[in-house]
């Protein structure tokens, strides 16, 4: 039946995933674009363009961060200790680690249904940690909600169990993933932590290059993993079947929880697949893989904005798969930041107009109305309310993520600088209205 599936569903031609791959990064202009695309046991094609921050091409050999995509891994590195017999997915995680709760199991903690939610700890205080040791030491107390009964994501279950599989098996974690998951799959260019080049991010469409945020362990299981488009071909691989993995292990990484279909750093799309986004502050990734076809995805890049191209790519290389014409590859990226670069210089004409007219303003109020004043004081205000209130506020889009001002200076840096912005413009002109108000009586 296998041999059927991937007779019907035949491999694309290793040109045109390059020529598709050019056309994607002269249309998104990121800075630079790695993908692999991989059909039952064998790597079809591992490549990339652009450039990194050094000015080298981007090959599939380049190292890439692949933040959140990284939790797959540290859940297949928990895997190969249940295979052994050196821990039970059932059980408690408290076991092994006493700073957790009673009831949070292994295979919870995975399924991202522990109860531990990113409101539920003080995350500004855990990017202080360096270690994963100092990471769970800094989670007490944690106020979970009852274990297995809802799903919320939190990069705290993912380090949790990184630290989990230090303890387990006495190896640093990084050491236990090489020897354990990377090494047994050939993937001889990957690793937890370290050094990868500068990513970028982008402001009025110039790419910036920037360090990566440390905010964190610089080793954690949540997203610090570094690889290739030539070691994900791999690893994709072995996740269609075709590895070490047990057949047991792999349908308890891509099977959903009781109460959520995200599995364990896998979840199914509305089209069949599996798959796993990362977006860290300076690259973003995606990877999937297709049950039905065998095929196996991934999406690097070392560029983040505020808007991700990695799935609008993978699409691309779907189709390609499925021996369709790609939708012509396009972003809005450009055009979402000019938007936002023209509201920085609005707000900015504005703030020195208002500024210059503040006396004339102030002598206009109607001494009958005062509240009529206030309100004007108020709207003025409104943008460095925002500002203030800007962590909270993005927090609370994201699904309850918890997302801090430093972080909000690297993806979001078209809309940051924006709201500056505004906010400086609204408080200029605040304080020249209320100095001539003063004067005036």
């Amino acid at each position: 039946m296998a041999g059927l599936v991937l007779a019907f569903f035949p491999g694309p031609a290793p040109a045109s995933i390059d020529t598709y791959l050019d056309q994607a990064l002269n249309a998104t202009g990121l800075p630079g674009v790695s993908v692999v695309v991989t059909r039952g046991g064998e790597i079809v094609h591992a490549t990339g363009a652009g450039h990194d921050a050094h000015g080298d091409a981007v090959t599939e050999n380049t190292p890439m961060r692949v933040a959140s995509v990284s939790k797959s891994f540290t859940a297949a590195a928990v895997m190969t200790l249940v295979e052994d017999g050196r821990v039970g997915l059932d059980d408690e995680v408290h076991d092994h680690l006493p700073q957790l709760p009673p009831r949070i199991t292994v295979r919870r903690l995975l399924n991202q249904t522990s109860g531990i939610s990113d409101a539920s700890v003080d995350i500004g205080q855990l990017t202080g940690a360096r270690t994963l040791a100092e990471y769970v030491d800094l989670l007490r107390p944690v106020d979970a909600a009852e274990p297995g009964t809802r799903f919320a994501y939190s990069n705290v279950n993912y380090n949790v169990a990184a630290r989990l599989v230090e303890v387990v098996s006495g190896q640093p974690y990084e050491d236990y993933l090489r020897q354990n998951v990377f090494e047994p799959l050939g993937m001889h260019d990957s690793r937890a932590g370290g050094d990868a080049p500068n990513g970028f991010n982008s402001l009025c469409g110039i790419w910036l290059d920037r360090p990566e945020l440390g905010d964190g362990p610089a080793v954690g299981g949540s997203g610090t993993v570094i690889t290739t488009a030539h070691d994900m071909g791999r690893w994709l691989v072995a996740q269609n079947g075709h590895g070490p993995f047990a057949t047991e292990s792999l349908a308890a990484m891509h099977g959903p929880s009781d109460v959520h279909d995200y599995g364990m750093g896998w979840q199914p799309d509305n089209n069949g697949m599996l798959v796993h986004s990362g977006n860290l502050w300076t690259y973003n990734a995606i990877q999937a893989i297709d049950p039905e076809s065998g095929h196996g995805y991934a999406v690097m890049t070392n560029g983040a904005g505020v808007v991700d191209d990695t799935g609008t790519i993978l699409a691309g290389l779907i189709a390609l798969s499925r021996g369709e014409t790609p939708a012509r590859p396009g972003s809005s990226r450009q055009l979402v930041e000019w938007v936002l670069a023209a509201i920085g210089l609005l707000a900015v004409a504005l703030g020195v107009l208002g500024v210059v007219r503040a006396r004339r303003w102030a002598r206009r109020r109607s001494p009958r109305h005062p509240w009529l004043t206030v309100a004007r004081l108020v709207v003025v205000a409104l943008p460095a309310v925002l500002f203030v209130l800007y962590p909270q506020v993005v927090s609370f889009v994201s699904s309850g993520r918890t997302v801090l001002w430093a972080q909000l200076w690297y993806f979001a840096l078209p809309v940051t600088v924006t709201l500056t912005a505004a906010a400086l413009a609204g408080i200029a002109v605040l304080t020249a209205r209320v100095v001539r108000l003063v004067s005036v009586r």
